[in-house]
């Protein structure tokens, strides 16, 4: 950034100092900056991780505070009560997370093993909702959580039954190893949705992670497409995905239709 002329005001327009990330960029760059399990950090962390200037970083989080974004915790800084708020105005998703809470706590209490929501960005699978399971592995899914889709059952799930293109930019934007059983080969993967879009069940048998196994099923609009899908998760030694599919399938199938409009 040129040092003749840096504009870090939050009010000005993006890019509008003719060098390095606009204003949006580095106020996101902020806020993304926190991850599970981070409580309060400091602005010298902030700034390492985000490659922002510690001058930069104190000039916007003051900004953000003020707007309650984040909160000050002695010298430091934590995600304000705002973000939440915000959060809970996302309409599609809030409705789609009530329709299907019902149907989650179901197959959760008959099965005692963790149950999840999620839709597809990009070529990640973000959780809308997870309820954990008592006999269930620790896993590292988490409300707004996000995790590579073609590791996922549900992340299959929905890609099955999604348009070529959107598949086509998950394979070609590469398909990285998560576990030794992670696949790889985009020919294995695109047969792997072929069967999935016939029987409507996906699999994930320890390619997220060692021991774990899951089935999940889609939620359909009416045109055929996916929009979200559900799955169950447990030990691969305890949990038998064939004996739990088609509880899964039966509750993706009852839930599409009554999502509400999207």
């Amino acid at each position: 950034m040129c040092p003749a002329h840096r504009n870090d005001d939050p009010r000005a327009a993006p890019g509008d100092d003719g060098a390095g990330p606009s204003v949006v960029a580095r106020v996101t760059a902020l806020l993304t900056a926190f991850r599970p399990g981070d409580d309060a950090l400091g602005v010298s962390e902030l700034a390492r991780r985000t490659g922002l200037p510690k001058s930069s970083v104190h000039r916007l989080a003051g900004g953000l505070v003020e707007h309650g974004l984040l909160e000050r915790d002695g010298g430091a800084l934590r995600l304000g009560l705002k973000l939440f708020e915000i959060g809970q105005l996302a309409t599609r998703q809030r409705g789609i997370v009530d329709a299907a809470r019902p149907y989650l706590a179901d197959l959760r209490e008959a099965t005692r093993n963790t149950v999840h929501l999620a839709v597809l960005e990009g070529t990640e699978v973000v959780y809308l909702d997870v309820l954990r399971g008592p006999d269930a592995p620790r896993l590292p899914s988490r409300i707004g959580g996000r995790f590579p889709a073609h590791a996922t059952a549900v992340g299959k799930a929905i890609l099955a039954h999604s348009p070529a293109a959107m598949v086509d930019a998950v394979v070609a934007a590469g398909l990285p190893r998560i576990s030794r059983r992670t696949i790889t080969a985009p020919g294995l993967l695109r047969r792997q949705l072929e069967k999935v879009r016939a029987e409507g069940i996906a699999y994930e048998r320890e390619e997220s992670g060692v021991g774990v196994v899951c089935a999940a099923s889609p939620l359909l609009d009416p045109g055929g497409r996916a929009v979200a899908a559900i799955s169950i998760s447990g030990w691969t030694s305890r949990m038998r995905t064939d004996r739990v599919a088609p509880a899964v399938r039966t509750a993706a199938l009852a839930l599409s239709r009554g999502l509400p409009p999207l």
